[in-house]
């Protein structure tokens, strides 16, 4: 398997654990969207850090000389989750995770064209193109009940997409600096664990008044956090942030299926073409790159 194909691999299996997320969320009902998102990032993110605490404390003079990235993409690990579950909280759970991962590969390829000067390939948009038209198709299949907030968390999930797509951008681009993947990762997530921790002590309260409760928080910070943060940053180190977040696109289509086989949620004919649709988003990006064409990413933007 090449190193592409491994990353898109990796990145693939963390989406299929992160659309565990919305589903799993809904069997500690009396948690608020602030609370499970502080202790499943946030306890993750501390996680990552305890890791990777070796490489970290090795690279800290690197670490150092990138501090302001550091500091930005720690910042995005904390909005990100609370941004994140409370979109799918007002919204619900199809369509806060499909604006917000949908948003997340636009974000991506302007941050690597403005910032990096590297121009997104054909490939690239293609994919971007078939999977935001699934994600869309979607919305368009899920009824929201009479008491969302659909305004406010399609907002708030591009938010999240923007957050993600920052904190994704930051560790590849600490990655492309020479920093140790697991001593970008770790100072990154350990930052935003950190910065969680007092809004997880203020809402944790309900996570731990039942043991189904803290049960839920256990596994959405072992499984879907830290375990899909160690398999997302295995697939930075090999394909650009712009190609891990689309792929991450998988998730909310795994969060949609999850919702109709386990919550009893219904998806039309036209919500299976959206999935279609992200599935094939994903084959495209399989596809091997051109040498030396627009999407290798030694080409720069002039």
């Amino acid at each position: 398997m090449s190193r592409r194909s491994s990353g898109i691999l990796a990145v693939a299996i963390t989406s299929v654990l992160w659309g565990t997320t919305g589903t799993a969320a809904t069997f500690a009902p009396s948690a608020s969207p602030l609370a499970i998102g502080s202790a499943a990032l946030g306890i993750g993110g501390l996680l990552q850090l305890a890791v990777a605490w070796r490489s970290v404390t090795r690279g800290r003079a690197r670490l150092a000389q990138h501090r302001g990235v550091i500091l930005a993409a720690g910042l995005a690990v904390a909005v990100y989750p609370l941004a994140f579950y409370a979109s799918m909280h007002l919204a619900g759970v199809a369509i806060g995770s499909v604006v917000s991962l949908a948003s997340a590969p636009l974000f991506s390829g302007a941050l690597e064209a403005v910032i990096d000067r590297h121009r997104p390939d054909g490939r690239w948009t293609a994919a971007v193109v078939l999977a935001v038209g699934g994600g869309a198709a979607l919305i368009l299949s899920h009824e929201v009940g009479s008491g969302s907030n659909v305004v406010l968390g399609v907002a708030l999930g591009l938010v999240a997409g923007a957050t993600y797509a920052l904190y994704s951008w930051a560790a590849r681009r600490l990655m492309d600096a020479g920093i140790q993947r697991a001593a970008a990762m770790g100072a990154v997530f350990g930052l935003g664990g950190l910065l969680l921790m007092p809004v997880l002590f203020v809402t944790g309260a309900p996570l731990v008044a039942s043991p189904q409760a803290f049960a839920v928080a256990a596994y959405m910070a072992l499984v879907p956090m830290f375990l899909g943060y160690l398999l997302f940053g295995f697939g930075l180190a090999r394909v650009p942030a712009s190609t891990a977040t689309t792929v991450t696109l998988l998730e909310p289509a795994v969060a949609t299926l999850l919702a109709v086989l386990v919550v009893g949620e219904r998806l039309s004919a036209v919500g299976w073409a959206g999935m279609a649709a992200i599935a094939a988003s994903l084959l495209v990006l399989s596809l091997p790159a051109r040498a030396g064409g627009p999407g290798d990413r030694s080409a720069p933007m002039p």
